[in-house]
């Protein structure tokens, strides 16, 4: 069996295996990461110092920094080997999302586009 009393080597979490208020430190800090952020987005959205073409990806960046914040803090996903099956589960997920969307749009394209040629073919019609 392990030791109780020796530490683990691989990649820890802020709360995991530690006790209530080490633990509670470490939710509160995701969360004030995550407010933060959130307030951060708000902010690029309403002001006029971000310059406009980039707003949009300014807060995808903000996004996907809370999608960091919110998997570290809060799901406690790591690198670490123990969490192995984890991340493969998460990446697995991010694919299957990932197709599922491109391959909507792609469809999309294709159905719009044979319309269109449909529709330019009725209107030669005599």
């Amino acid at each position: 069996m392990s030791d109780p009393h020796k530490k683990d080597s691989g990649d820890t979490v802020p709360g995991e295996g530690q006790d209530g208020a080490a633990s509670l430190r470490g939710y509160t800090l995701g969360l004030a990461l995550a407010l933060l952020l959130t307030a951060a987005s708000f902010w690029v959205a309403s002001t006029n110092l971000v310059w406009a073409p980039s707003v949009p990806v300014a807060i995808l960046m903000l996004a996907v920094a809370q999608m960091g914040v919110h998997l570290v803090f809060f799901l406690h996903v790591t690198t670490g080997p123990d969490n192995t099956n984890n991340v493969l589960a998460l990446a697995f997920g991010t694919l299957v999302v990932l197709l599922v969307i491109v391959g909507s749009i792609w469809i999309m394209g294709h159905l719009s586009h044979g319309m269109a040629m449909d529709h330019a073919a009725m209107g030669n019609m005599p």
